[in-house]
């Protein structure tokens, strides 16, 4: 059997921030024609390593190649020429132009002094035929685009240069699960032609689909290396957080109490169609759904955000629709599932997201303290987990698992009865997964909170919830208890009831 030659080598690479060390020696070998995976948790290393091999950072130590050839870039541009595209959970698209305008921009084919449209349509359509897109206008306007199409859209641009080295920085963050295995076949296909794709991404069942090897980087350093049909999910795992992780998740036996949240056939204006369900206090509802059948509009119902048509909302002993402000006032928080846009204010610090929703309850006479703003949240983001330098650190500094810890910790601080997770570890690392899981599982079952979450991810609703309900149409059937349930039958739930709305 012949071994494929390396592609991309990366040998003890070190780099340090001041008394900070985010790479302490990264080994990562990549091989022609391979689909290798980058995981660890948030802070291992994966940003400075790409960074570095972008050329954005100057590594200290440590050596970089591409096929044999050293990899020494000064900036983006460079590693470009050197054959080396990267492409970042945050897309680079210009949404006011087309298709065509984004593929070539600043390298357009030319006609004497003026752009060859003619051309430009043509190798166009190349490119987006070698990522399976060649039915797309090249004249739309890249607004105009579902994420999936975005994501390669941008990977298709990528390609129009010789690309040797492709990386993939949480490239399914954005899509619905349908447009996941399509992206991944994708993949395959592109590695068959001889690209080193490296994907990075905390979707362990995507790594597993579309890997060949994985490298783990913990604390700075190369830990582990191996073939993924060599390792299982718990192997991973323990690789990444440097322990063995016999229970992720936190689930103390507990008797619920009172109701804390009651629905009887509500109905948003597009979604939610006749919903009903209860939720105790001392317990964790969970939500599972097709994408699209109605599960974020259910939260926003509740919460205030969406307009209620009919049916009856009773939180906490309050009936009917209210706003947003009034169920912060009532008890209710709501984390939503867009963290960038809807959850967090990422250029005011920590301090001050912490304590949006009752500002009033910490004012003296009209007055606040930063001070003591700061000082007391710092005890509270402590709480959950959260890595920090000080309150007054602007939270777009953090993690996105530092982040969304935020985001929860402002519930806790708003003294929130009733909380509204929606995909409350999304784009979290495992490690944050385990802390965000135990602080659900203490406000349940110990503080005896009332929890509804919802969540895309089975195996984390059928360990975390007391109950679980499925979401079909808008409609939300019966709660069973999850000793009755596995993730095959919410899945036949979930995918029948969609055939009979196809159907309907």
């Amino acid at each position: 059997m012949t071994v494929a030659a390396s592609r991309l080598c990366v040998r003890a690479l070190r780099k340090r921030f001041g008394p900070t060390v985010a790479l302490a020696g990264v080994n990562l070998d990549v091989k022609r024609g391979e689909v290798h995976a980058l995981v660890g948790e948030n802070g291992a290393g994966k940003s400075t390593l790409l960074k570095a091999l972008a050329g954005v950072h100057l590594a200290d130590s440590g050596s970089m190649e591409i096929d044999g050839m050293m990899h020494l870039p000064a900036d983006p541009s460079e590693a470009g020429e050197a054959g080396l595209a990267i492409i970042h959970q945050e897309l680079a698209l210009a949404p006011h132009l087309t298709i065509a305008e984004n593929l070539f921009l600043g390298r357009e084919p030319r006609r004497g002094w003026f752009v060859d449209r003619t051309a430009l349509r043509e190798q166009s359509l190349q490119a987006l035929a070698r990522v399976g897109r060649e039915h797309l206008d090249p004249d739309r306007l890249v607004a105009t685009l579902p994420p999936a199409d975005k994501q390669l859209v941008e990977i298709a641009r990528a390609l129009t240069q010789e690309v040797r080295v492709l990386v993939l920085d949480e490239p399914t963050s954005s899509l619905t699960q349908a447009d996941v295995g399509p992206l991944l076949k994708r993949l395959r296909e592109l590695a068959s032609t001889g690209v080193a794709v490296v994907y990075v991404s905390h979707v362990f069942e995507e790594l597993f689909a579309v890997a060949d090897r994985y490298t783990v980087l913990r604390d700075g350093e190369t830990v582990a290396t191996g073939a993924m049909q060599d390792i299982d999910h718990d192997g991973l795992v323990a690789a990444m957080v440097g322990r063995n992780v016999e229970q992720l998740y936190h689930r103390t036996p507990c008797e619920p109490g009172e109701v804390a949240l009651e629905l009887q056939n509500l109905t948003g204006r597009e979604l939610p169609v006749a919903a009903s369900l209860t939720l105790r206090r001392g317990e964790v509802l969970g939500i599972a759904g097709l994408v699209g059948a109605g599960r974020t509009e259910l939260l926003r119902c509740i919460f205030g955000l969406d307009d209620v048509v009919s049916g009856k909302v009773s939180v906490l002993g309050y009936d009917g629709w209210c706003s947003p402000r009034d169920r912060w006032q009532q008890g209710v928080g709501l984390l939503s599932e867009d963290r960038k846009h809807e959850g967090l204010s990422l250029t005011q610090s920590l301090a001050d997201n912490l304590w949006l929703p009752c500002l009033s309850r910490r004012a003296n006479r009209g007055l606040l303290s930063g001070s003591g703003l700061e000082q007391d949240a710092g005890a509270w983001l402590e709480r959950v987990g959260v890595k920090f330098r000080d309150a007054g650190q602007a939270i777009q500094e953090l993690s996105g698992g530092n982040q969304q810890k935020v985001a929860l910790a402002r519930l806790l601080a708003a003294d929130s009865d009733v909380l509204l997770l929606d995909e409350p570890t999304r784009g979290v690392d495992v490690g944050a997964k385990a802390e965000i899981y135990k602080v659900i599982d203490e406000l349940a079952h110990q503080q005896k909170k009332a929890v509804l979450v919802v969540s895309s991810y089975l195996p984390e609703l059928l360990g975390l919830a007391d109950r679980i309900a499925v979401v079909a149409g808008g409609d939300v059937q019966p709660a069973r208890s999850v000793a009755e349930l596995d993730e095959h039958t919410l899945l036949c739930q979930m995918t029948v009831a969609r055939l009979a709305e196809g159907v309907a």
